[in-house]
């Protein structure tokens, strides 16, 4: 819990049409796109995760998780993460993941994953930074082109992050033992020579990669094959940081724990 927010399981039909309600004003789907609640009823049933936050009887955001395998090896897939616009930047998001984070340990499973869009990188700071994930894999168009205003027409190119729950960058980060954003936190438990380190300049937090002059598809063109070209050489980023001319995903190399 953070301040007022409560996070909870949640099982029950009208909970989940309620999810439903707060991802149609998050994203603004058409119907044809806007996900149905018995997929909720779906990941709940079928051992994932169906999470709601709560400022007093009020749900305001809520987080979705399928199983998955690598292997033999069981993992969350975190497929919806919304809370509403009245209550953006006051932490929901960080009590959902958080609570994700303990109940997944509980439960024995050691990694969650998800993506997220390049371009938004306050997501970028937030997955990277604050929760201490990691991204090895660029995926081009994961969603083909949506409805949704928030992708702008753009095709949904995507971050896949893996979120190594019980690893020290994991629990550093959680618990705020970071230097901050400028030092590219992620790495204070990853020491990695400078000569060896990297940088993809997205040029700044999505309002200005918008309201900028070169075209989003070239920006998001051009980090795609630089993200794919340092992945496909071992790379993965590890942190994000503000600098005079934007925002620069970290990049060192990077095996497996």
């Amino acid at each position: 819990m953070i301040a007022d927010i409560v996070v909870r399981p949640l099982h029950a039909l009208d909970e989940f049409r309620r999810c439903v309600q707060i991802a149609r004003e998050v994203w603004g789907d058409s119907d044809l796109d806007t996900e149905p609640y018995v997929t909720l009823v779906i990941a709940d049933h079928t051992g994932g995760q169906v999470l709601g936050a709560f400022d007093g009887d009020l749900m305001v955001g809520f987080t979705k998780a399928y199983v998955g395998l690598h292997g033999q090896k069981p993992y969350l897939h975190s497929h919806m993460t919304g809370v509403l616009p009245s209550h953006r930047d006051r932490r929901v998001g960080r009590c959902l993941k958080l609570f994700q984070r303990e109940d997944a340990l509980r439960r024995g499973i050691r990694l969650v994953e998800w993506t997220f869009d390049p371009l938004e990188t306050k997501n970028a700071h937030f997955n990277i930074n604050r929760l201490g994930a990691i991204c090895r894999r660029y995926i081009p168009n994961f969603y083909g082109i949506t409805t949704s205003p928030l992708h702008r027409g753009l095709p949904t190119d995507r971050l896949l992050v893996e979120w190594h729950l019980d690893t020290k960058r994991v629990v550093a980060a959680v618990n705020n033992l970071d230097p901050g954003p400028r030092e590219c936190p992620a790495n204070v438990h990853l020491p990695i020579p400078a000569a060896s380190r990297s940088a993809v300049s997205v040029g700044g937090h999505s309002e200005a990669v918008t309201s900028g002059t070169t075209p989003l598809i070239e920006i998001q063109s051009r980090i795609r094959a630089e993200f794919i070209d340092w992945f496909s050489k071992g790379y993965a980023v590890l942190g994000v940081r503000s600098t005079v001319y934007g925002v620069d995903y970290c990049l060192a190399p990077y095996s497996d724990f």
